[in-house]
């Protein structure tokens, strides 16, 4: 019988079991945080597509009356753990209004989110643990296509965050090789009826090559039929809660520079942001050689996260001169309340009705009752009178 060397056997051994302990490492983590912390390695699971997904755009060429769902800011205390509660609320709201909606002239048609569904979106727990089955729900029980947007939690400017959030949105927004889709970015664009929508990455807002397909997008657009044009992104141009007031981030500085004038020359109708944990409207009048036109900015951050206060007003003095050629006016049309405790969760609810947009803040839990115009709607254009010189 041959003499085995227990020092070799046992190096041998534990060799092994180092290298087992290093795979098995491996196999359950993956990358670094920013506090040098492990991040498990959770694959994200692609949310289910709708059961009613749009059609196509040639398809839906005549429609001029549905709805649409925008909101923003759901990441919520539980990620990781549980489902995120605060938003399932707000999805309640959303699921009922939809079904009292769906046999009316203005069935919603799709929901724009405009960024942080989780807190760290380098964690695949968040979004298979906390958000995704929230989603599922509208994609299958409300029968509606969902658009997300990342935001600054989502961490796309990391390979991870990146890949985790295209994994959740893989059947939800164009493939890489749509011309509807930037190849390899988070953004992309869509037609329906008669609006277009375009979904901006604004973590990347100063990024040269985005700016560029936006621009082509903007500029390929048959007008005679899109007489709607829509841009949801997670920062907003301009804000008053702890994210803007007296605080400008780079962000929100590449979009007032670059993005705000090309979206004067097409006429966007509405812009839809969140970053802010509250609600609040802001109209950009501005006039150009076609005549006086408004642009409609919504800030709608109530879909779960810890709700935001009123910090203050934003310095706009230099934007505000850069834009004297456009005589471009600016109106705080609702400011958030000042303690946090009154912020509702929240979601807006469009309806389209030719090139007529108005809207409505919808509650959820004890934001029920939230009447931001003295009521809860508003419309999403000026009277006749405010745009147009008087008839003599």
């Amino acid at each position: 019988m041959t003499k085995l060397n227990r020092k070799v056997v046992g190096t041998t051994i534990g060799v092994a079991v180092v290298a087992a302990a290093c795979l098995l490492t491996f196999m359950l983590f993956r990358g670094k945080t920013t506090a040098g912390q492990a991040q498990a390695q959770e694959r994200v699971l692609a949310i289910r597509p709708s059961t009613m997904p749009l059609p196509a755009e040639k398809d839906s060429q005549g429609i001029t009356k549905f709805s649409f769902i925008a909101y923003g800011d759901t990441r919520g205390r539980r990620d990781g753990t549980g489902t995120q509660y605060e938003h399932s609320l707000v999805i309640d709201s959303m699921l009922a209004q939809i079904k009292v909606l769906r046999d009316t002239a203005y069935p919603v048609k799709f929901v724009l989110q405009s960024g942080d569904a989780v807190t760290d979106g380098r964690n695949g727990a968040q979004w298979n643990v906390s958000f995704n089955p929230l989603i599922n729900r509208l994609s299958i029980e409300g029968g509606v296509p969902y658009f997300l947007t990342p935001g600054n939690h989502e961490k796309t400017t990391t390979e991870m965050g990146m890949m985790n959030y295209l994994d959740a949105v893989s059947e939800l927004i164009p493939a890489d090789d749509s011309p509807r889709r930037l190849k390899g970015y988070a953004t992309y664009s869509f037609g329906y009826g008669n609006t277009f929508v375009v979904a901006l990455d604004s973590n990347i807002a100063g990024d040269e090559k985005q700016y560029k397909w936006i621009q082509r997008q903007l500029e390929g657009l048959d007008r005679s039929r899109y007489v709607n044009l829509i841009v949801f992104c997670h920062h907003a141009p301009f804000s008053s809660g702890p994210h803007g007031g007296a605080h400008v981030e780079n962000q929100t500085i590449e979009l007032r520079k670059r993005y705000l004038p090309l979206f004067q020359a097409h006429h966007v109708r509405a812009i839809f942001s969140g970053h802010e944990h509250l609600f609040e409207h802001w109209v950009e009048r501005y006039t150009d050689k076609s005549g006086p036109h408004r642009m409609d900015l919504v800030v709608s951050g109530g879909g779960g996260a810890p709700p935001y206060a009123y910090s203050g007003e934003p310095d706009l003095r230099e934007y505000l001169k850069a834009n004297e050629a456009g005589n471009v006016r600016l109106e705080h049309l609702v400011k958030p309340a000042n303690q946090d405790s009154a912020i509702p969760y929240h979601f807006v609810l469009v309806r389209v009705e030719g090139d007529k947009l108005d809207m409505q803040v919808i509650g959820a839990d004890y934001g029920r009752g939230s009447s931001p115009y003295r009521s809860n709607k508003t419309e999403l254009q000026d009277a006749p009178s405010a745009t147009k010189p008087a008839t003599p």
